[in-house]
């Protein structure tokens, strides 16, 4: 037996043991979670690498040389050098010297963050991760290891909090709850056994319940309809405004305002799984072997934040945040190869308009530079 294919087994009985548990189904948000945060078995929760440009291979079963997807901060160190200057500003006029980041991922973005802190001068006097893969914190600690005096590591979240919250592609990776409109008639969908191997791996088949959960728009119409909620993230960013006393919230992730979320067209939901840069739609494969995710509704967040009593500094899509804070002056004077990459973050058709940025603060409202220009914060 393969790695990979042990791997899936054993998640995949471990998923057994739980939907026997419960009665023969859970909800997807259930499923995700275990898919992805099983200790030592989900996706996060185990040694294979996730992030980098180039497809992983396999050789004799395991991942080598490679990666399933790439970040903004692995396709060029510009985007957390231009983050920084945001950061900075937060961090004055706020009053903190503290940064938190959430899911750091292979920890280039903290690199970035402190290298360009350093270099204007700012002091930060400590930089916070808040990460429960065990494989990519030891990863992050390497990535790190110039400014081991500056990091540290936390499972759990202190009762008060100050500085300067970051958290890039973390709310996709939250589990969501999936509601299907069949027939006319709200479900739940969630998973359910059925199928398996010949080697006795379970397998898992898509089973809808009767609910009264609703999406936060009314989508018009009767039309079979496919579409998430977000509990898990929208709980989160309460969590971190009832926590923070001092400080100010950036999130970047790929998403959409409410609207555009429950838009009648949209039917197809947007949960999509990433391995080897590849993309699928099936969640209920291969679990263990690739990432999980979901698009964020952007109104639902920003509602989240206002619940506890964070107001919203901006949003904007990507590209505008960034050369509101000086990506343009930075590509300037890099190298054409640094350039070329660097245009992926800004270009619309790439991620520029595909991600935006949220921001939050605590406390008294002021202009934060990466939201000056393009802010659409009237959309949400």
């Amino acid at each position: 037996m393969t790695t990979q294919t042990s791997l899936t087994s054993e998640l995949s009985h471990h998923i057994a043991q739980h939907l026997h548990q419960a009665g023969g189904w859970i909800g997807f948000d259930t499923f995700m979670d275990l898919a992805l945060y099983a200790p030592g078995l989900g996706y996060y929760a185990h040694g294979s690498t996730k992030f980098g440009a180039l497809p992983y291979t396999v050789q004799e079963g395991a991942k080598v040389a490679g990666s399933d997807f790439v970040t903004a901060p692995e396709i060029t160190p510009l985007y957390g050098w231009t983050l920084a200057k945001q950061v900075a500003q937060a961090l004055a006029v706020t009053g903190t010297h503290e940064v938190w980041e959430f899911g750091a991922g292979s920890g280039a973005l903290a690199l970035q963050v402190l290298q360009a802190l350093h270099a204007m001068g700012v002091v930060v006097s400590r930089y916070t991760i808040v990460d429960i893969s065990d494989s990519l914190r030891a990863r992050q600690q390497a990535t790190l290891a110039g400014f081991a005096d500056q990091v540290r590591w936390v499972n759990a979240l202190p009762e008060d909090m100050q500085g300067v919250v970051l958290g890039n592609e973390v709310l996709d990776a939250m589990p969501v709850k999936l509601l299907a409109r069949v027939g006319g008639l709200w479900h739940e969908r969630g998973v359910a056994l059925g199928g398996g191997d010949d080697a006795g791996t379970p397998g898992f088949v898509w089973q809808d319940r009767a609910t009264d959960l609703r999406p936060s728009l009314d989508i018009p119409g009767e039309h079979d309809y496919l579409t998430e909620i977000h509990p898990q993230g929208e709980s989160f960013v309460r969590t971190l405004g009832q926590k923070l006393s001092a400080g100010a919230i950036f999130l970047i992730d790929y998403g959409f305002p409410e609207a555009e979320y429950y838009h009648p067209q949209r039917h197809m939901g947007t949960v999509m799984c990433h391995q080897a840069h590849q993309v699928d739609d099936d969640p209920l494969s291969r679990v263990g072997q690739k990432d999980i995710t979901a698009h964020v509704n952007f109104t639902g967040v920003a509602v989240a934040g206002n619940e506890a009593d964070l107001g919203v500094l901006g949003y904007c899509n990507q590209a505008r945040f960034l050369m509101n804070c000086g990506f343009l002056t930075h590509m300037e004077a890099a190298d054409l190869p640094t350039r070329v990459m660097a245009q992926k973050l800004i270009m619309e058709h790439e991620m520029g308009e595909f991600f935006k940025v949220i921001g939050f603060y605590k406390g008294e409202p002021w202009q934060a530079i990466g939201f000056e220009l393009g802010d659409k914060t009237h959309t949400l």
